[in-house]
């Protein structure tokens, strides 16, 4: 571990995704000091953060305070959070007074792509830029918008959900009661439906080494096509096109200098960044498209914790 000047405050940052809570120590650059990640509790939720958070001030007492990305609609202008897949209601209604009580710090509540969005703004493929849209395409699809260095949140704190963008009004019913989403056809867990019901109906398709496991992920799906399965390679083109028009979206409303794409999707790289970028080129008011730059994220699973401890950094020192 880095030994961080004993009188600098540090800050910690947390994620709560999916199964997973990882934790980062973040100093005052935004550079990773120590990390730690565990199964998520979410029945124990307060009383796990609450202890991982002690087990890194042992090693750095000097934290200032705590900043924790949440997937789901957040209001930090309340810290409260208004609707999450992966907290349980008891646990949301009074988390932010709860983690403050138990541990004695100050926590600043997000949203996972807001977080992630700032993370990448402040030390990632944001650097540099004024303005930015971010994008976030795993298990579900987040987006943030940045504009002249600050998260813009929206009027009750909740802007940028890129993944409920109207793609196809006769289509699959999406988790926010919309049909035809975004998020219905471009994240982790439906590329993985759209795989398996094109090999269910395709006799030709089940030539792919993705036939031969039923429990695949779409982790498996990018791994394939990376390997040059034809049937992989194709998946992922179509998903990139997907994320492409929504992309599009972006570019023709906010006319935004930089778009930064991350989530475990995009860990298939080039092979879906780059049809994603001939996709929005096709469909967004050229003037528009050649001034804005799309980038792949590069802060990796780690986005989100460091973006919440940046936040809170900020928070700190207003």
């Amino acid at each position: 571990m880095n030994s961080p000047a004993s009188a600098q405050p540090i800050f910690v940052g947390i994620h709560l995704g999916g199964d997973v809570l990882r934790a980062t120590i973040v100093n005052h650059e935004g550079a990773i000091v120590e990390s730690r990640e565990a199964p998520l509790d979410r029945e124990n939720l307060v009383e796990q953060t609450a202890q991982i958070v002690s087990e890194l001030r042992t090693l750095v007492p000097n934290v200032a305070s705590v900043g924790v990305a949440i997937p789901g609609l957040v209001n930090r202008l309340t810290d409260r959070v208004v609707d999450s897949r992966v907290l349980p209601a008891t646990v949301r209604e009074d988390l932010h007074a709860e983690l403050m009580r138990v541990t004695g710090l100050r926590f600043e509540l997000e949203n996972d792509a807001n977080a992630a969005a700032y993370g990448e703004y402040q030390v990632g493929a944001g650097r540099g830029s004024r303005d930015m849209f971010y994008m976030s395409i795993g298990e579900s699809i987040g987006g943030a918008i940045i504009l002249d260095g600050k998260l813009w949140a929206g009027t009750a704190g909740l802007a940028g959900e890129v993944g409920h963008i109207t793609l196809d009004r006769e289509g699959d019913v999406c988790v926010c009661g919309n049909t035809g989403c975004l998020e219905t056809v471009a994240s982790a867990p439906n590329i993985v439906r759209r795989a398996k019901e094109r090999l269910d109906r395709d006799s030709t398709s089940s030539l792919s080494r993705l036939a031969m496991n039923k429990e695949f992920t779409a982790s498996d799906v990018a791994r394939e096509a990376r390997n040059d399965d034809d049937f992989a390679l194709m998946m992922i083109e179509r998903t990139g096109k997907y994320i492409g028009t929504g992309v599009a979206s972006v570019i023709n409303l906010l006319n935004i200098e930089r778009i930064v794409l991350g989530g475990g999707v995009m860990d298939a790289g080039d092979l879906i960044l780059k049809p994603i970028i001939k996709e929005s080129k096709r469909r967004a008011f050229q003037p528009s498209f050649e001034a804005t730059q799309i980038l792949a994220a590069t802060l990796g699973p780690n986005a989100s914790a460091i973006g919440a401890a940046l936040l809170a950094r900020d928070a700190h020192l207003t």
